[in-house]
């Protein structure tokens, strides 16, 4: 630091005066601090925005997790009642060959 004579009311003007410039100084540099991390922030809520809104959009993606949720569902229904399961199986089977069946009688009766 220099030396700054006191006594002089311009010295300590002087002081004053470069002290407030580079408080002023301080304040805008940290305020580009702070607006860049402000920008980084947005930027990275706007990147899970957008992944957000592309899984939801994304059609194959829900099919092969909704497909995967109910696998798994059907997989735990069958090893807690095997029974309930086999009978479930039967009569879904028996309702789609009745549909066909159905269709078919329909068809060739035209």
């Amino acid at each position: 630091m220099t030396a700054i004579d006191r006594t002089t009311p311009s010295a300590a003007a002087q002081v004053v005066s470069s002290s407030k410039r580079e408080q002023k100084a301080r304040d805008r540099n940290l305020t580009r601090v702070q607006a860049r991390a402000n920008v980084e922030m947005a930027r990275a809520d706007f990147v899970d925005v957008l992944n957000g809104l592309e899984d939801k959009l994304n059609v194959p993606k829900q099919v092969s997790r909704a497909s995967a949720r109910t696998k798994a569902k059907l997989r735990r229904f069958a090893e807690e009642q095997p029974g309930a399961a086999v009978a479930a199986t039967v009569g879904v089977a028996l309702a789609v060959g009745g549909v066909v069946w159905l269709v078919v009688r329909n068809v060739t009766k035209s």
